[in-house]
């Protein structure tokens, strides 16, 4: 009867996982959702993400897939999530599920992915954000930021804006379409988007926009900074716990 390929969206709060990838602990967010899927079907499905998220990092939108045997699928598609989501903690949520192609690939065949990054800016931090937003007591210029954000959109060398994970790294050059800094109130929002990130890439920017933010550097930095290709020489990471990676688009 051959073989069936479904697409996953699937939202997590991040703060008791070590990321989305699968893990010998077990505490991967993959783990979870591949757990509950060996409960639905007997061949024990794996689960394809479009991106690997680091410890303490959530999702709204993060995409995966996985195959089964058409045999073994024995319900409506739009049952899934909520036979999924019966099975999987309460801090993970599979938001739709659609059948695809055989030739869709959640990874491989990705488009753009946005992030987004929040700042509680207020020298009292609100208790319910605790988990879900940096914070950040000190003002900030937001029209400095705004200017050395717009600096990161284009293609670069993004090597001095990514952690060395002990490998070599064959390719920094990437492409932002976007990097923007709203504010409501004390809320402050980086929204970053492009066709891939680096290792912790989105963190050094957003760390890097929050020190520009509080004068550590000047609002025309940021150039200098992709040309020294130079770790050292850009900010801070950011913490894990405000960023969310909000949607992937294929």
């Amino acid at each position: 009867m051959g073989t069936l390929k479904f697409k996953l969206t699937v939202a997590y709060d991040g703060s008791s996982y070590h990321g989305w990838q699968t893990q010998p602990s077990g505490r991967g967010v993959q783990d979870q959702v591949e757990r509950a899927l060996a409960r639905l079907f007997r061949s024990h499905p794996s689960v394809v993400g479009s991106s690997r998220t680091d410890a303490g990092v959530h999702a709204r939108g993060l995409a995966a897939h996985f195959e089964v045997p058409a045999e073994e699928f024995r319900m409506p598609a739009g049952h899934l999530p909520l036979a999924l989501n019966a099975l999987l903690p309460p801090d993970i949520r599979v938001r739709s599920a659609a059948r695809v192609p055989l030739a869709f690939h959640a990874r491989f065949g990705t488009r753009s992915k946005q992030y987004r990054y929040q700042v509680w800016n207020h020298p009292v931090m609100d208790p319910l954000r605790r988990n879900q937003a940096w914070h950040v007591p000190r003002p900030l210029d937001l029209a400095a930021m705004r200017t050395a954000a717009a600096d990161f959109v284009g293609r670069h060398d993004f090597r001095a804006f990514t952690t060395n994970r002990g490998t070599e790294l064959l390719d920094p050059v990437r492409t932002l379409t976007r990097c923007s800094v709203r504010r409501r109130g004390p809320h402050v929002s980086l929204i970053i988007e492009g066709e891939g990130f680096l290792y912790k890439m989105c963190r050094a920017i957003v760390g890097t926009l929050v020190q520009i933010g509080y004068g550590r550097y000047p609002a025309t930095a940021v150039p200098a900074m992709l040309a020294g290709k130079d770790r050292r020489q850009a900010g801070v990471n950011a913490p894990a716990h405000g960023l969310v990676l909000w949607q992937v688009s294929y």
